[in-house]
C-alpha cells in the first residue's frame, strides 16, 4: 500500500513538473518560430520547430498522466495503466522523426538558394530559447535525480532483472525529459551557427546546422522508438 502510494505521489508531481515545462516551452517555441521566419534564420526555424516538437511530446506527456490518473483501476485495461505512458513516447518518438525529415529538406533548400539572415534578432531569441531550456531542464533534473536517488535507496541492496527494471521506469518522464535535453543541444548549435555568420560571414555553416539539428532528431526518435516498442511489445 505505501509503494502504491509513492507511486502515485511521483506520478502527480511528474505531471505538475511537466505542465509548467510545457507553458515554458509554447513560449519559447512560438518566440524563436515567429523571429526564425523574420530573420530568415534556418538555424533558428529548425531550433523552433524541434521546440514544437517538445512542446507535442510534452503534451502528449502531461496527457498520458492524466488519463492514467483518471483510469487507475478500470476494467477498461486488463493489465492496469502503465503502458499508456510509453505509447505516447512512442508517438512523439513518429512525430519527432517526421520533423526531422523536413528541417533536413527545408535546410537543404536554403543551402541551395540561401537567404539573407538578421543575425542579431536570431542570436537575441537564440539565447531566450537557450535559457528557456535551461530552466526547464532544471525543474526536471531535480525530479529526475529524486527518481533515481528512491529507486537505489528502495532496491540498492537486491538484484534485479534488467527487463523487469526497465518495466518499472517511467518511460513517460525519461521521454519528456530527454527531449528538453536534446533541445537545449540543437539551441546551442544554432547559436554557434549564428554567431559563426556575423563574425565570420560564414553562412553556409546555418543550413548545415540545420540539417545536423535534423539528423540529431532522427537519431533520438530511432532511440526513443527502439526502446518503447521493447516495452509495449515485451521484448526482453
Amino acid at each position: 500500500m505505501a509503494e502504491h502510494e509513492h507511486v502515485h505521489s511521483v506520478s502527480t508531481e511528474n505531471e505538475r513538473r511537466t505542465l509548467i515545462v510545457i507553458l515554458f516551452t509554447i513560449i519559447a517555441m512560438c518566440a524563436e518560430i515567429a523571429y526564425g521566419y523574420f530573420t530568415n534564420s534556418m538555424a533558428l526555424l529548425a531550433d523552433g520547430y524541434h521546440m514544437g516538437t517538445h512542446a507535442l511530446a510534452l503534451g502528449l506527456t502531461y496527457a498520458a498522466y492524466v488519463l492514467t490518473r483518471k483510469f487507475a483501476g478500470s476494467p477498461l485495461f486488463a493489465n492496469g495503466t502503465d503502458k499508456i505512458g510509453t505509447l505516447t513516447a512512442y508517438t512523439s518518438s513518429l512525430f519527432l522523426g517526421l520533423t526531422g525529415i523536413w528541417i533536413i529538406a527545408e535546410a537543404f533548400m536554403r543551402f541551395v538558394n540561401p537567404l539573407e539572415i538578421k543575425f542579431d534578432e536570431a542570436i537575441l531569441v537564440a539565447v531566450i530559447g537557450l535559457v528557456v531550456n535551461a530552466v526547464c531542464i532544471l525543474i526536471m533534473e531535480f525530479k529526475h535525480n529524486s527518481q533515481e536517488e528512491h529507486h537505489h535507496d528502495e532496491h540498492g541492496a537486491e538484484e534485479h532483472d534488467g527487463h523487469m527494471d526497465a518495466h518499472n521506469k517511467d518511460y513517460n518522464f525519461m521521454a519528456a525529459y530527454y527531449h528538453i535535453l536534446a533541445d537545449a543541444l540543437t539551441s546551442v548549435l544554432a547559436i554557434g551557427a549564428l554567431i559563426a555568420g556575423k563574425y565570420f560571414n560564414i553562412v553556409c555553416l546555418d543550413s548545415l546546422i540545420g540539417i545536423l539539428g535534423g539528423v540529431l532528431i532522427l537519431r533520438w526518435s530511432y532511440g526513443l522508438l527502439k526502446n518503447t516498442v521493447k516495452i509495449l511489445v515485451d521484448i526482453k
